[in-house]
């Protein structure tokens, strides 16, 4: 805070549009460029790499950030970023190599290996601390940026105010805040905002999909499946148990088999809370561990089983964030409840204040 870095309250989603942007380009140049036949464009001496058009990418995904301010602009460049970054790292073969190998075999391993570093960088960075109640304020003066601009709709302004109502009476500003948001004209007319509404449908569907009467039962068959196709994958394409990287898989797929047994004990106890945690476990250390050495063993084969980790986690988050948000409102409803403190005055420090 000193330094004036100050967190964005939804860097979790950008970051995951980053990577997700990253991720797909890799794989979907990998499939052109196969089916293609993989072609050069240029000509006469010149070969006009895809590590260009990616470096011109992630130069406008900068040139959005550093010249536009609000959340607006964020979305869009967390997805140009994303595209680029994954064309630059999907030929780090030739940047490692001294033939400028293209399909040097650990290129699919060091490509997931690098992701993953950037999101348990991205992590350690954004929850070493509590967000502080000073950067919450500073979060909610950024939607303010955008109102003052051209007006807030009615949902820009919901999010607005829910994020100015967790921050604290007492915190310097915060008057001045709400009054900013009040003086914003409204506007009705949204740009359109592909990512978001996006993201939106996607976790109301993982939502959806995880209270299903049948969710628990059908998770514990996709992790126990999942460990027995990644064990078959590797030992069969990474020719046998004396292959490192089969070894790998092996040591990583008995770690998540025995959080996903244990998981289903808890379920079976009635612990829903406690399965889905050891759920959640199994699968982080299918995406940390075993997914690694599949990579290394397979390369690019073993994109289907990251693909399947990310949704079962994704369920599993949200399936997390429901039970937290049931357990807040109880816990709400059971204080409301409560006899009143004859030492807390009837009404806020500020009756006026209408979040």
């Amino acid at each position: 805070m000193r330094a004036g870095l100050v967190r964005n309250v939804r860097s979790g989603e950008h970051l995951t549009t980053f990577v997700v942007s990253g991720v797909a380009t890799v794989l979907v140049t990998r499939l052109i460029l196969s089916l293609s036949g993989y072609p050069q464009i240029g000509g006469k001496g010149l070969h006009i790499a895809h590590v260009l058009p990616g470096g011109l990418l992630m130069l406008i995904a900068i040139s959005l950030l550093l010249g536009y301010v609000g959340p607006v602009v964020r979305p869009a460049a967390a997805t140009v970023g994303g595209i680029g970054f994954g064309l630059f790292i999907d030929e780090v073969g030739k940047f490692v190599t001294s033939d400028n190998n293209y399909f040097y075999k650990p290129t699919a391993a060091i490509v997931y290996v690098v992701f993953v570093l950037i999101v348990l960088g991205f992590r350690f960075l954004s929850t070493r601390r509590p967000i502080d109640p000073r950067e919450e304020l500073a979060n909610v003066i950024d939607h303010a940026v955008e109102g003052v601009a051209g007006g807030l709709s009615r949902r820009r302004r919901a999010e607005a105010a829910a994020l100015l109502r967790a921050v604290p009476q007492a915190v310097q500003g915060r008057r001045e805040t709400r009054e900013l948001l009040a003086a914003c004209p409204a506007d009705e007319v949204e740009l359109a905002a592909p990512i978001d509404a996006g993201w939106q449908a996607l976790q109301r569907g993982l939502e959806r999909l995880a209270t299903h009467p049948k969710a628990p039962r059908v998770a514990v068959a996709v992790l126990a499946l999942q460990v027995v196709g990644a064990l078959l994958i590797a030992i069969v394409v990474g020719d046998g148990l004396n292959h490192l990287p089969v070894l790998g898989v092996t040591v990583g797929s008995l770690l998540s088999a025995t959080f996903t047994v244990r998981g289903a004990l808890a379920l079976r106890k009635g612990n829903r809370v406690r399965a889905v945690r050891l759920f959640e476990l199994a699968v982080l250390v299918s995406l940390l561990m075993t997914q690694v050495f599949q990579f290394a063993a397979t390369q690019f084969a073993a994109a289907g089983g990251m693909l399947l980790d990310l949704v079962m986690l994704g369920l599993l988050r949200a399936e997390r964030d429901r039970m937290q948000r049931e357990l807040a409102s109880a816990t709400k409803t059971k204080a409301l409840r409560l006899p009143p403190d004859p030492d807390q005055p009837p009404f806020p420090e500020d009756p006026s204040d209408p979040v």
